[in-house]
């Protein structure tokens, strides 16, 4: 239910249960979240880009599952399934991409705003699809939406339900780009093998202060920013990345 790839230090997590639009029940859940394990521990993966099959990114919760007297509870899913997704892709520190290339819904949609940088097709929608089952928003959407668009337009998103097109959630500061159709797939291939060539225990560190100054008073942040840039100042990657410059050449960063 999820296809794995490494390649060029990019790990790819393609959600691949189509018929469903990628909606998730246990065994993919935790198919995910066993992959996404993989990617945090190998040394070798420096970028991950989370995406879907076909035309839709992820629906959320397949509510086959969710309805059915034999299988989980509301309680298990989003405590066993959703949870631990989030908190994995927050705490491992390398990038994570959300490459949306069609509706993200519900679950789907905290998934894909929860990762550090959200890429999307024009073509893409999200939905804070929640309110239209009485259920309320989870997987952190109600932590992540009102930080980046704002309480208003969060709230309104959130009790409406109203689908937001990626161009209007690009204008919004909910996503970082929307890319056309045609150029989608050689946008995200460059841009997450840049980030893989990036200087990835920094980007790791970049990763924990933005996580840290969410609940940081600024004296706290500024002690945080003075042992991260501590820890920075004595990877390889810094000794390299200034003999660059001094040097005047590309420098070639090993992620350590």
């Amino acid at each position: 239910m999820i296809l794995f790839e490494i390649k060029n230090q990019v790990a790819t997590l393609t959600l691949n249960r189509p018929e469903k639009y990628h909606s998730f029940v246990r065994e993919m859940a935790l198919d995910l979240q066993e992959k996404l394990e993989i990617c945090k521990n190998d040394n070798n993966i420096r970028a991950i880009v989370i995406t879907g099959t076909g035309k839709a990114f992820c629906a959320g919760q397949d509510l086959g599952e969710a309805t059915d007297p034999d299988g989980p509870e509301l309680q298990k899913i989003v405590n066993e399934h959703y949870n631990p997704i989030i908190r994995q892709i927050r705490n491992i520190e390398k990038p994570f991409i959300a490459a949306v290339n069609g509706v993200a819904a519900g679950a789907g949609a905290s998934i894909a705003l929860c990762c550090d940088i959200v890429i999307a097709k024009e073509s893409a929608v999200f939905v804070q699809a929640f309110s239209k089952i009485g259920l309320v928003p989870d997987s952190g959407a109600t932590f992540f939406l009102p930080r980046l668009i704002g309480f208003q337009k969060a709230s309104a998103l959130m009790m409406n339900a109203d689908p937001i097109s990626a161009t209007e959630a690009e204008r919004l500061g909910m996503i970082y780009k929307v890319v056309e159709e045609s150029k989608f797939e050689d946008e995200i291939k460059s841009f997450s093998e840049k980030l893989a060539k990036m200087p990835t225990k920094g980007i790791g560190l970049t990763k924990k202060l933005l996580n840290q100054s969410i609940n940081n008073s600024l004296e706290q942040q500024l002690n945080e920013e003075e042992i991260a840039q501590t820890i920075a100042g004595k990877t390889n990657d810094y000794k390299e990345g200034v003999s660059a410059f001094l040097e005047k050449r590309k420098p070639n960063f090993k992620g350590n």
